[in-house]
């Protein structure tokens, strides 16, 4: 049961989750709110529980959570001291045995200067279960080297369409060496705990043997952090968000690492629009572009654009499916 999201649950819960831990294999999601219907998301749909734990998708005489449940679960995931968790419920979330993440919200308790102390009364979860897929990355590993050097790749993707499952797996893959070239060490920078899903500092997805994670630290300070400290070979960072996020790997590039991140968008030119930064901006520090997208509902990667290069598909199908995408 060691990455059983059963574990999740007090032991009077798990009669009621038991088909749902039968299911974890299928399920993204699992949303709870105090006085409202369990919500699950499994194989790009959405399905509530009857009293018996049973899937409907009907809401009609769906079991609601109420807020007892809602204070056990917590509790158990806090190991009985929510005080112990306070930074991790400041941050909105905690990360569990297994890589599973649950997402909180409830009543903010802000500090004197303002900024968020804690949560209280928390009666929203989003349980996020953690699905690590080795090989997503296999159909673009080949271009992500030339002659037996790594490429700067960034990988832009909308939501849901499996960019840290991929990032993942191109870390590990990188970090263990593979037919293209030697093992790399590997500095990821986790500020939400999703890649290496770290328990207690330890990564519960497998990262890869020369690979180095610092968890829930901003991604910004963090790669400078282990510039510093780990000497990578290779920065890796999820969801590039803020102009010092790109001016930090921007350092760590002109240090000689190379570059692997994802960030949101449907192409180049939403990047090149959130970030005021023209292409030339980007194709100084990345050499290869990952663009995912879905086509008849599963995920794929829809161009793999070289620096500098006109754009083009991967040289198979059009719209490659990822291994083990929804």
């Amino acid at each position: 049961m060691e990455n059983s999201i059963l574990q999740l649950f007090p032991l009077s819960h798990r009669t009621f989750w038991q088909r749902t831990a039968d299911a974890q294999d299928r399920i993204q999601e699992i949303r709870l709110r105090a006085g409202r219907e369990a919500v699950l998301y499994m194989d790009g749909r959405e399905f509530f529980l009857t009293d018996q734990g049973e899937f409907t998708d009907s809401c009609l005489g769906a079991r609601r959570m109420t807020e007892r449940e809602l204070e056990e679960i917590l509790e158990h995931i806090c190991h009985y001291s929510p005080y112990a968790f306070e930074e991790e419920l400041r941050r909105g979330f905690v990360t569990v045995a297994g890589g599973h993440r649950v997402g909180v919200a409830g009543q903010a308790v802000l500090a004197e200067n303002g900024k968020l102390r804690t949560l209280k009364n928390i009666s929203f979860f989003n349980i996020r279960v953690s699905h690590q897929k080795k090989g997503a990355a296999d159909q673009v590993l080949p271009r992500m080297y030339r002659e037996g050097r790594l490429k700067s790749a960034l990988i832009i993707s909308p939501p849901g369409c499996g960019k840290t499952t991929i990032l993942r797996d191109l870390v590990r893959q990188i970090s263990d060496g593979n037919a293209f070239g030697r093992g790399m060490t590997v500095g990821v920078v986790d500020e939400r705990s999703e890649l290496a899903g770290s328990f207690l500092g330890r990564p519960q997805n497998d990262v890869g043997m020369r690979t180095d994670v610092l968890d829930g630290c901003p991604k910004e300070l963090g790669m400078l952090l282990l510039l510093r400290s780990m000497s990578p070979r290779v920065i890796a960072i999820d969801e590039l968000g803020s102009d010092g996020e790109l001016q930090a790997l921007g350092q760590a590039s002109a240090c000689g690492c190379r570059i692997l991140a994802t960030v949101h968008g449907e192409g180049r030119a939403d990047v090149e629009r959130r970030f005021g930064k023209g292409a030339d901006f980007w194709e100084r520090m990345f050499d290869l572009f990952l663009i995912l997208g879905k086509e008849n509902g599963k995920c794929v990667v829809k161009q793999l654009e070289e620096s500098g290069r006109t754009s083009r598909r991967h040289p198979e199908e059009p719209g490659n499916k990822m291994p083990g995408s929804a």
